[in-house]
This record gives structure tokens, sequence and C-alpha cells, in this order.
């Protein structure tokens, strides 16, 4: 039946004039396109994985760039006698031991 009123109804959406001949053709071809449209956002191409990949590198980066710049600060104003400066310092230090091993060696070009 469902070919039946395919066989009939295409043919109809050629020849009826534009809108509706747009409609039916979007109607029948929806399901399809919604299926494509699952799969990929389902998938993550390599690609897109890649970039997810070095975005986290550079944010850990960051991150550990700032807690070094904190640390060398913290050490300053330890050696100045701030008790709670060298605690601070032992806590920053010990995150960035944590953060260190996530982020990738660059190979030297010696």
């Amino acid at each position: 039946m469902r070919r039946l009123a395919l066989f009939v109804l295409l043919p109809a959406a050629i020849a009826l004039p534009g809108c509706l001949a747009k409609t039916v053709v979007d109607v029948a071809t929806l399901p399809v396109k919604a299926v494509g449209k699952g799969v990929d956002v389902a998938t993550t191409s390599q690609s897109e994985a890649d970039e997810n990949r070095g975005r986290e590198i550079r944010r850990r980066e960051e991150r550990l760039g700032k807690l070094e710049r904190d640390y060398q600060k913290q050490l300053d104003d330890c050696r100045d006698g701030s008790r709670r400066a060298c605690d601070d310092a032992r806590d920053t230090y010990a995150e960035m031991q944590q953060i260190i091993p996530s982020i990738p060696v660059e190979p030297r070009n010696d």
C-alpha cells in the first residue's frame, strides 16, 4: 500500500506547483536526513577528536603556566617569612605534579 501511495504521490508532487511540491519531497526525504544527522551527531571524526585533544592539552598547559607563576610568587613570599605562602606553595606544587604527566613532551630537534 505504501509503495502504491509513493508511486502516486511522487509524480503528483512533481506535477504540483512550487511550495506544495517541495513540501511533499521534503516530507519524503525527512527520515533519511534525520537518520544521517543523528549518525553525524553521535560520531566524532578523527579530526574533531584531534582538535578536542589539542584544546585539552593547551588548557592544561595554560593551567600549568599559571601555577608556575603563582608558585614562584609564593616561594618568594615564603622566603620573606610568610607561613601561609609556604603552605600555598606546597599546595600549588602538588597540583603542578598532578598536571605535568598529562602534558605530552615535545621531541627535541637537535
